[in-house]
Order: C-alpha cells, then sequence, then structure tokens
C-alpha cells in the first residue's frame, strides 16, 4: 500500500483539497482518497494526475519518423505514405513502433485508440502495458471493391479479435479511413459497427476534402487520380464532408472525429443534433506538422463539444506525447485553463475510448495510473511528466 499527495493533485474533473493523500494498493487500484496529511505518504513537487489517453495514434506507421517534410499539405502528405512505407524492412518496422510503444509508456500514457491497417500491432498489445482500442481501417472509394476492401479489414479485425489477453482493455472495431477514402457503399458495410462500436474517422483534415464533397474538385481529384482510383461515378453532394457521410452512420454509434482543422460550426451543429454520442479528437502538433494550422479549438469548446486528445503517428509529429499536445493548445489558446485542458487529456479520452470505469478519473475503486506533472505552469521551464503508479 503506498499513500500519495502532492503540492496539487487533479482528478480528472477538478482540483482536490489541498493536503489530499491517496491510497493506491499494489495492483494501482484507487483504495482511498482523504483530505488531510498522513503520517508516511509520499510526497511529489508538481502535480498529481491520471495517467494520460491517447485516443488516436498510428503505431504502426512509427518507421516513418521524419521520412515526409513538414508543411507539405495533406495531400503530398498522403502521396508519401504509400510511396514510402514498405521502405523498410520487417525488423525496422518492428523496433521502430516498440520504440513508439515505449515513447507512450513514458509520457504517461495508460492507454491508446491506435489506427491498422495491418496486423502488425499486435505484438505491442500482448506486452501488457497499456490499454488498447485498436481502430482497424476499411479503405476503397469504389462501389465495385467495397465488399472486397470491407473483407479485408474484417479479416484483419478478425486476428485482432482472437487475443484474448488478461489484466489490460483489449477491444477493435471497423472504421472508415476518411471521407475521401471510403466509398458510400464502403461506408454502408462499416455504418452498423462490427466490435467495440466505436468508430473513428479522420475528419476535415483540410480543405480539400470538403472541397471534393461540395464540387468534386481540387486536390482530392489529383489524390484519387494519382492514385489509380476512378472517381468518376462520386456524385458531389453540396455539402460538407462531415454532413455527407454523417448521414450514412448510425445515429447511435459511438463517433470519433479526428483532427477537425476545417470544422466550421454548421458542422458542430451537425454532429450534436445527428449524434447521440460525438467526441472531437485534436491532434494538433500533427495539424502543425502537415497543414501548419490548428482547429478551431475555441469554437469546439464554445459549443460545449467534448474534446480529447490524440498525437496521429511518428509520420506527422516529432514525439508522442499527450503532455506535449496540452502545450501546444495553451500556448495558441491561453484562455483555457489547465484544468480544462486535463481533462480533454485524460478524464475525456477515457470516456471517449469507453473506458472510463477503469481509466480516465482519481476515484475509489479505478486503476488510471497515476503520473506527477512538474513545471506546468511555469513559462521558463518544459513541463515534465513522470508515471508514478
Amino acid at each position: 500500500m503506498r499513500f500519495l499527495t502532492a503540492d496539487k493533485i487533479y482528478d480528472g474533473n477538478t482540483w482536490l483539497p489541498n493536503g489530499t493523500v491517496i491510497g493506491v494498493n499494489d495492483t494501482g487500484e484507487i483504495v482511498s482518497i482523504k483530505n488531510y496529511n498522513q503520517i508516511g505518504a509520499e510526497y511529489f513537487e508538481g502535480i498529481l494526475a491520471p495517467g494520460f489517453v491517447n485516443v488516436h495514434c498510428h503505431l504502426e506507421l512509427s518507421h516513418m519518423k521524419d521520412v515526409i517534410p513538414e508543411n507539405t499539405g495533406l495531400i503530398p502528405f498522403l502521396r508519401t505514405i504509400p510511396a514510402h512505407r514498405n521502405d523498410f524492412s520487417t525488423e525496422q518496422k518492428k523496433v521502430a513502433r516498440h520504440a513508439a510503444y515505449e515513447e507512450l509508456i513514458r509520457n504517461g500514457v495508460v492507454a491508446v485508440g491506435d489506427i491498422a491497417n495491418t496486423t502488425d500491432a499486435i505484438d505491442l498489445r500482448e506486452r501488457k502495458l497499456m490499454h488498447f482500442q485498436t481502430f482497424v481501417e476499411a479503405i476503397g472509394f469504389t462501389k465495385a471493391n467495397a465488399l472486397k476492401c470491407f473483407d479485408y479489414a474484417l479479416q484483419t479485425y478478425n486476428e485482432y479479435s482472437k487475443q484474448q489477453i488478461e489484466g489490460t482493455i483489449i477491444r477493435q472495431s471497423i472504421v472508415p479511413h476518411a471521407p475521401y477514402s471510403v466509398s458510400a457503399s464502403l461506408f454502408g458495410y462499416i455504418g452498423t459497427p462490427i466490435g467495440s462500436r466505436i468508430i473513428s474517422i479522420h475528419n476535415q483534415e483540410s480543405k480539400e476534402e470538403n472541397e471534393f464533397y461540395e464540387s468534386r474538385l481540387g486536390g482530392v481529384c489529383e489524390l484519387l487520380a494519382g492514385l489509380g482510383i476512378n472517381y468518376n461515378e462520386f456524385i458531389p453532394t453540396g455539402k460538407s464532408s462531415l454532413q455527407s457521410y454523417g448521414e450514412w452512420l448510425l445515429p447511435d454509434c459511438s463517433l470519433i472525429l479526428v483532427h477537425n482543422t476545417f470544422t466550421s460550426r454548421e458542422d458542430v451543429l451537425y454532429a450534436k443534433n445527428r449524434f447521440a454520442d460525438v467526441h472531437w479528437c485534436l491532434c494538433p502538433n500533427a495539424n502543425l506538422y502537415i497543414e501548419n494550422r490548428l482547429p478551431d479549438i475555441r469554437l469546439l469548446h464554445n459549443e460545449n463539444s467534448k474534446i480529447c486528445i490524440g498525437t496521429d503517428s511518428l509520420a506527422s509529429n516529432h514525439q508522442l506525447s499527450i503532455l506535449a499536445e496540452l502545450v501546444t493548445i495553451k500556448k495558441a489558446y491561453p484562455e483555457f485553463s489547465w484544468e480544462i485542458l486535463l481533462k480533454w487529456g485524460t478524464k475525456n479520452g477515457a470516456e471517449a475510448l469507453k473506458m472510463s470505469e477503469t481509466l480516465g478519473t482519481i476515484a475509489i475503486g479505478k486503476t488510471p495510473g497515476i503520473l506527477q506533472i512538474k513545471n506546468l505552469g511555469n513559462s521558463n521551464l518544459e513541463p515534465v511528466v513522470n508515471r508514478i503508479v
């Protein structure tokens, strides 16, 4: 049994009273929260907080760190991924993703929403140091190959679903990659979620995505043509991508919209009215890496949207750190308090991945992991995080 206290303790919702002591047993379960000093309690400088939840990551792309230059824009970025994804040996890919996994652990991440196009990351889930929601992506933009593309995703999903691992949460679901890479027919197969019933999708990451749905013009046409994909059968809707493909998904699914760099207020209101459970996942450092632009986070917050945080991949980020993402948001939007930002990185992420019964908040009976965060709010020093439970 350990008793922990600090200068300040954030429980995932709010700051606990000064002098609060957390009791943790040998399995990491919170067994007591007392509002008084206790003899023998371990004292930590800075803040204690629940473990971070990374809602959107691509661990299988970790070998592509520093391969793609910054600020290319999304369309050139997407062209580069398939061109160089397989320029590495199986061993190089394995070493890179295991190093990325270790980086997540060091940076205080206790659960990840991991994107999978292959079964490469199965070996990471077996390590049992982190909870996984694996999002198996389906990709295919023509009606003729919709079933074939879905069956491929289903085979990958079935391999993940064979895993039976005690001690950690292991789940998977089939999801669409993005509005510009999934046909209406393929959306139809995905529309009734398989597995955990959570659908995650790259949403409005570029202005070209909306332009394609509105008028079938712009950079997406060049991307599809360059990949040899015939998009002639696509009929533009005259609406934004979100307001278009949202009609192909069931309103009762749990939806995670990722990136949202070019999302408007009308899109936010549409999603709020269309879906009963929607989370907006922000990956600000990846947005800056690719488009050199951040989403309108103030808009999302003012509309009471449920915001959570991801890192995207090392192909589009210099590190896998939820704290670094929060620091970037704080610099761009200084009006957001650390109480709000930490909630996005902990409690909201756990809710988005449907793991809040175990993670996200410091509460009796939960095993959220406990982090020490130092230098938060100190303009002269970079914040650092250590996992202590």
